[in-house]
């Protein structure tokens, strides 16, 4: 197949999809997006209906050697990444970084450590509604703990980085979340203080125009990174799971980082506690879903009704109540992998599951015993960690990821 050059061909950006790429490709020079798709693509091989990109057709279009394109397109590269290593979403990400690349909406499929875009200051976070990123500059403790969190990655590596940081935002929504009990007290204070700035309120149309899940996050992320060494770490790990007095650092420790105990006297469960008995002797949690390279159509789909019906929820809900945030945290499917870590539904809503990880009773201590037999009886392995060094902006490439020089973002 002989494919012209395009006159302008602009470069990809960092981490982005290539329907994402083409797509701007099309429209900055106003062809079809689904025949400019087709010319580029191929079946794939194991007979599906999905398309994926021929890397030499693609240099042919755009002037470019597969090399440099495979920099910044992480499907294109030989041997293909460790998709666990990535989101399994691909979503927007710093629109600063954004506006230097043409043609429309970039899509990037990020790896799961990026919260923050270090060069321009703003919050990424996890998949949401596509608003824009929100600047940082009135909070210079979220972009630290993006640093912190690059730091625990490099040190503990990308699965036990991954699951410590989801369990830290896991345990502060619980903290957030006190059915109804309107006592703020210790970073319940901070957290609220936040938001004010992160989703502030519009006195002219009298509501919050800018609610996103995903900013909510934002307001806990120092925080959940200040857990993540404790959770991360196989010396505390031990603690949490050893004798009275040594659980007894462990929580210590836990509530110099972030106030410890939080449930009022009458309130049952303890998210922390129950991390403690059930989990801290555990392999870390994976992803429960990984992305699937390929599409059948090179033009990208809107956002999903689901999506945009749970969104609309939740900024029905912020908007009248202000109260119990940290359930609306617990909601997100961001927290599904730490959540669901035997990887099924043990009850029929989500209400049971949230509620499960709260457990600490005489039944749950003997579900754990049996759990921990079991697991002996296999002689389990950690799975092999890799360790990035990425101390880096959202638009450079990663070491463990990126097995070739990047292009220019």
């Amino acid at each position: 197949m002989h494919i012209r050059r395009l006159p302008d061909p602009v470069p990809p950006a960092q981490h982005e999809i290539p329907a994402s790429y083409i797509s701007r490709l099309a429209t900055l020079h106003g062809l079809d997006i689904n025949d400019l798709w087709t010319q580029v693509t191929e079946r794939e091989k194991s007979g599906g209906m999905r398309r994926v990109v021929v890397p030499e057709r693609l240099a042919a279009l755009t002037g470019r050697t597969v090399h440099a394109l495979a920099g910044a397109l992480p499907e294109l590269r030989t041997p293909r990444p460790d998709w666990t290593m990535f989101r399994h979403q691909p979503q927007t990400g710093c629109h600063r970084c954004d506006a230097r690349h043409p043609g429309g909406k970039v899509t990037r499929l990020l790896p799961h450590h990026r919260y923050v875009c270090l060069r321009h200051r703003t919050w990424i976070g996890p998949p949401d509604i596509d608003h824009p990123a929100v600047d940082l500059t009135q909070l210079p403790e979220i972009v630290d703990a993006q640093r912190k969190h690059l730091r625990i990655l490099s040190r503990y590596g990308w699965t036990a980085t991954y699951d410590a940081v989801l369990s830290g935002l896991m345990l502060c929504a619980h903290i957030w979340s006190v059915d109804g009990y309107p006592v703020p007290f210790g970073t319940w204070d901070t957290w609220d203080d936040r938001i004010g700035l992160l989703i502030p309120f519009d006195r002219d149309k009298q509501d919050y125009t800018n609610y996103s899940t995903s900013r909510m996050f934002a307001a806990v992320y120092p925080e959940a990174v200040a857990l993540a060494p404790l959770i991360a770490s196989p010396h505390w790990r031990q603690l949490a799971d050893g004798t009275k007095a040594e659980q007894a650092r462990f929580f210590t420790e836990i509530s110099n980082r972030v106030t410890y105990p939080y449930n009022p006297p009458d309130r049952k469960g303890d998210a922390i506690a129950h991390w403690s008995l059930a989990d801290s002797w555990r392999p870390p949690s994976q992803p429960l879903t990984t992305y699937t390279p390929g599409r059948m159509h090179g033009k990208l789909p809107g956002l999903a009704a689901n999506r945009l019906a749970r969104h609309e929820k939740g900024a029905m809900w912020f908007s009248r109540t202000r109260k119990d945030q940290g359930r609306t945290l617990l909601f997100h499917s961001h927290l599904k992998p730490v959540l669901l870590r035997d990887r099924e539904h043990q009850y029929e809503k989500w209400e049971g599951t949230i509620w499960h990880s709260t457990r600490t009773d005489e039944l749950m201590r003997k579900e754990v015993a049996e759990m921990r037999r079991a697991s002996e009886a296999k002689t389990p392995r950690l799975p092999q960690q890799r360790t990035e060094n990425a101390e880096s902006t959202c638009a450079e490439p990663h070491p463990a990821d990126q097995p070739v020089p990047a292009s220019p973002s």
